[in-house]
Protein backbone atom coordinates (compact mmCIF):
# COMPACT_ATOMS: atom_id res chain seq x y z
CA UNK A 1 0.00 0.00 0.00
CA UNK A 2 1.68 3.18 -0.99
CA UNK A 3 2.13 5.68 1.53
CA UNK A 4 1.27 9.72 0.74
CA UNK A 5 2.28 12.78 3.06
CA UNK A 6 0.34 15.55 1.72
CA UNK A 7 1.93 19.65 2.34
CA UNK A 8 0.94 23.07 1.44
CA UNK A 9 3.13 25.90 0.32
CA UNK A 10 2.88 29.64 -0.16
CA UNK A 11 0.26 30.46 2.28
CA UNK A 12 -2.14 31.57 4.23
CA UNK A 13 -4.39 32.60 2.00
CA UNK A 14 -7.76 33.57 3.61
CA UNK A 15 -9.66 32.84 0.32
CA UNK A 16 -8.59 29.14 0.16
CA UNK A 17 -7.01 27.77 3.48
CA UNK A 18 -9.68 27.61 5.15
CA UNK A 19 -11.39 25.82 2.40
CA UNK A 20 -8.16 23.21 2.52
CA UNK A 21 -8.82 22.97 6.25
CA UNK A 22 -12.53 22.30 6.49
CA UNK A 23 -11.67 19.58 3.91
CA UNK A 24 -8.91 17.76 5.09
CA UNK A 25 -10.63 17.54 8.45
CA UNK A 26 -13.38 15.80 6.71
CA UNK A 27 -11.21 13.52 4.99
CA UNK A 28 -9.54 13.14 8.70
CA UNK A 29 -6.17 14.09 7.71
CA UNK A 30 -3.23 15.87 9.00
CA UNK A 31 -0.79 17.43 6.95
CA UNK A 32 1.92 20.49 6.99
CA UNK A 33 1.67 24.00 6.06
CA UNK A 34 4.77 25.36 4.84
CA UNK A 35 3.88 29.25 5.51
CA UNK A 36 4.82 32.42 4.46
CA UNK A 37 6.35 34.89 7.00
CA UNK A 38 4.73 38.00 5.29
CA UNK A 39 1.48 36.13 5.18
CA UNK A 40 1.56 34.39 8.12
CA UNK A 41 1.98 37.68 9.92
CA UNK A 42 -0.97 39.45 8.46
CA UNK A 43 -4.23 40.77 9.86
CA UNK A 44 -5.96 37.81 7.84
CA UNK A 45 -3.33 35.40 7.82
CA UNK A 46 -2.08 34.89 11.20
CA UNK A 47 -5.53 33.48 12.50
CA UNK A 48 -5.39 30.71 9.75
CA UNK A 49 -1.78 29.76 11.09
CA UNK A 50 -3.35 29.53 14.67
CA UNK A 51 -6.53 27.18 13.13
CA UNK A 52 -3.94 24.92 11.22
CA UNK A 53 -1.75 24.39 14.26
CA UNK A 54 -4.97 24.16 16.87
CA UNK A 55 -6.03 21.44 14.01
CA UNK A 56 -2.90 19.04 14.52
CA UNK A 57 -1.29 20.28 11.22
CA UNK A 58 2.35 21.26 11.68
CA UNK A 59 3.55 24.30 10.42
CA UNK A 60 6.98 25.17 8.86
CA UNK A 61 9.02 28.22 7.93
CA UNK A 62 8.66 28.33 3.66
CA UNK A 63 11.17 32.26 4.15
CA UNK A 64 9.64 35.15 4.82
CA UNK A 65 9.26 36.95 1.05
CA UNK A 66 9.24 33.72 -1.11
CA UNK A 67 11.11 36.14 -3.75
CA UNK A 68 14.16 34.36 -4.49
CA UNK A 69 15.97 30.91 -3.73
CA UNK A 70 18.32 30.87 -0.34
CA UNK A 71 21.22 30.01 -2.63
CA UNK A 72 21.16 32.19 -4.94
CA UNK A 73 21.11 35.27 -2.57
CA UNK A 74 24.34 36.67 -0.12
CA UNK A 75 24.67 35.31 3.29
CA UNK A 76 23.06 37.94 5.09
CA UNK A 77 19.80 38.01 3.16
CA UNK A 78 19.54 34.60 3.13
CA UNK A 79 19.82 34.39 6.65
CA UNK A 80 17.26 37.29 7.08
CA UNK A 81 14.59 35.14 4.88
CA UNK A 82 15.04 32.39 7.37
CA UNK A 83 15.06 34.27 11.04
CA UNK A 84 12.34 37.07 9.80
CA UNK A 85 9.97 33.63 8.86
CA UNK A 86 11.46 32.27 12.11
CA UNK A 87 10.23 35.48 14.39
CA UNK A 88 6.86 35.09 12.67
CA UNK A 89 6.18 31.52 14.23
CA UNK A 90 7.98 32.46 17.44
CA UNK A 91 4.49 31.42 19.30
CA UNK A 92 3.96 28.12 17.50
CA UNK A 93 4.72 25.11 20.04
CA UNK A 94 5.29 21.98 17.78
CA UNK A 95 7.28 19.15 18.49
CA UNK A 96 9.35 19.57 15.07
CA UNK A 97 11.36 22.65 13.78
CA UNK A 98 10.15 22.66 10.17
CA UNK A 99 11.78 24.62 7.07
CA UNK A 100 11.76 24.13 3.22
CA UNK A 101 13.27 26.26 1.13
CA UNK A 102 11.64 28.15 -1.76
CA UNK A 103 12.71 26.31 -4.98
CA UNK A 104 11.06 28.35 -8.00
CA UNK A 105 8.45 25.77 -9.97
CA UNK A 106 9.03 23.13 -7.36
CA UNK A 107 12.88 22.25 -8.88
CA UNK A 108 15.56 20.48 -7.24
CA UNK A 109 19.03 21.72 -7.13
CA UNK A 110 21.70 23.86 -5.80
CA UNK A 111 19.61 27.28 -5.77
CA UNK A 112 17.73 26.09 -2.54
CA UNK A 113 19.83 26.48 0.38
CA UNK A 114 22.76 28.88 1.23
CA UNK A 115 25.62 27.09 3.37
CA UNK A 116 25.27 29.50 6.02
CA UNK A 117 21.81 28.12 6.52
CA UNK A 118 22.94 24.84 6.90
CA UNK A 119 25.32 25.90 9.81
CA UNK A 120 21.57 27.53 11.16
CA UNK A 121 19.84 24.71 10.74
CA UNK A 122 21.91 22.40 12.37
CA UNK A 123 22.43 24.69 15.50
CA UNK A 124 18.39 24.81 15.90
CA UNK A 125 17.75 21.23 15.40
CA UNK A 126 15.61 22.04 12.36
CA UNK A 127 14.25 19.65 10.41
CA UNK A 128 14.74 20.67 6.62
CA UNK A 129 11.83 19.44 4.40
CA UNK A 130 12.10 18.42 0.64
CA UNK A 131 10.00 16.59 -1.66
CA UNK A 132 9.29 14.32 -4.54
CA UNK A 133 5.95 14.86 -5.93
CA UNK A 134 4.97 18.30 -7.88
CA UNK A 135 1.89 18.20 -9.71
CA UNK A 136 1.67 21.41 -10.29
CA UNK A 137 -1.68 22.86 -8.89
CA UNK A 138 -0.28 26.54 -9.55
CA UNK A 139 -0.06 26.27 -13.24
CA UNK A 140 -2.79 23.47 -14.07
CA UNK A 141 -5.72 24.27 -11.48
CA UNK A 142 -8.12 21.82 -13.05
CA UNK A 143 -5.79 18.97 -14.37
CA UNK A 144 -3.20 18.33 -11.62
CA UNK A 145 -5.40 15.68 -10.19
CA UNK A 146 -4.63 13.10 -12.49
CA UNK A 147 -0.86 13.71 -12.36
CA UNK A 148 -0.91 13.65 -8.91
CA UNK A 149 -2.89 10.20 -8.53
CA UNK A 150 -0.83 8.57 -11.35
CA UNK A 151 2.38 10.22 -9.74
CA UNK A 152 1.60 9.00 -6.44
CA UNK A 153 1.58 4.99 -7.53
CA UNK A 154 4.79 5.08 -8.71
CA UNK A 155 6.32 4.99 -5.36
CA UNK A 156 6.26 3.57 -2.24
CA UNK A 157 6.08 7.00 -0.45
CA UNK A 158 5.00 10.16 -1.85
CA UNK A 159 5.35 13.93 -0.59
CA UNK A 160 3.06 15.96 -2.54
CA UNK A 161 3.59 20.02 -3.20
CA UNK A 162 0.39 21.77 -2.92
CA UNK A 163 -0.70 25.32 -2.63
CA UNK A 164 -3.72 26.87 -0.80
CA UNK A 165 -3.50 29.49 -2.88
CA UNK A 166 -6.06 31.28 -4.80
CA UNK A 167 -5.81 29.25 -8.40
CA UNK A 168 -9.13 27.64 -7.91
CA UNK A 169 -7.07 24.01 -7.71
CA UNK A 170 -8.29 23.29 -4.23
CA UNK A 171 -11.38 23.28 -5.41
CA UNK A 172 -10.65 19.57 -6.82
CA UNK A 173 -9.04 18.81 -3.49
CA UNK A 174 -11.98 17.07 -1.71
CA UNK A 175 -11.37 14.86 -4.99
CA UNK A 176 -8.29 14.01 -5.16
CA UNK A 177 -8.59 12.86 -1.31
CA UNK A 178 -11.35 10.58 -1.93
CA UNK A 179 -9.37 9.04 -5.16
CA UNK A 180 -6.35 8.17 -2.94
CA UNK A 181 -8.12 6.54 -0.69
CA UNK A 182 -9.79 4.80 -3.41
CA UNK A 183 -6.25 3.71 -4.73
CA UNK A 184 -5.77 1.78 -1.30
CA UNK A 185 -3.39 4.91 -0.20
CA UNK A 186 -2.62 5.66 3.62
CA UNK A 187 -2.16 9.53 4.40
CA UNK A 188 0.21 10.13 7.10
CA UNK A 189 1.70 13.15 8.57
CA UNK A 190 4.91 11.92 8.64
CA UNK A 191 7.47 12.72 5.71
CA UNK A 192 9.78 9.97 3.90
CA UNK A 193 13.05 9.79 4.80
CA UNK A 194 14.47 10.60 1.16
CA UNK A 195 12.95 14.08 2.04
CA UNK A 196 14.61 14.90 4.35
CA UNK A 197 18.50 15.63 4.54
CA UNK A 198 18.42 17.35 7.84
CA UNK A 199 16.44 15.80 10.72
CA UNK A 200 16.76 17.38 14.23
CA UNK A 201 19.47 19.29 13.13
CA UNK A 202 21.44 16.53 12.24
CA UNK A 203 22.91 15.95 8.02
CA UNK A 204 20.91 12.88 7.29
CA UNK A 205 21.53 12.36 3.27
CA UNK A 206 23.93 14.27 0.82
CA UNK A 207 23.43 17.92 0.77
CA UNK A 208 25.54 19.00 -2.05
CA UNK A 209 22.99 18.44 -4.70
CA UNK A 210 20.56 21.32 -2.70
CA UNK A 211 23.51 24.11 -0.81
CA UNK A 212 25.27 26.65 -3.19
CA UNK A 213 28.50 25.88 -4.60
CA UNK A 214 30.05 29.21 -3.70
CA UNK A 215 28.74 31.03 -0.86
CA UNK A 216 27.98 35.16 -1.68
Amino acid sequence: MPKVTLTFDNGPTPSVTPFVLDCLARHEVKSTFFVVGTKATSKEGAPLVQRASSEGHWIGNHTFSHTTPLGELKRDAALWEFEQAELALAWLDQPRRLFRPYASAGKLGRHLLHPALIERLQAGAYWCVLWNSVPGDWRDPDGWVARALEDCQTRDWSLVVLHDQATGAMKHLDRFLTALRGQGAELTQDYPPECVPIREGKIVRPLDPYVAEAPL
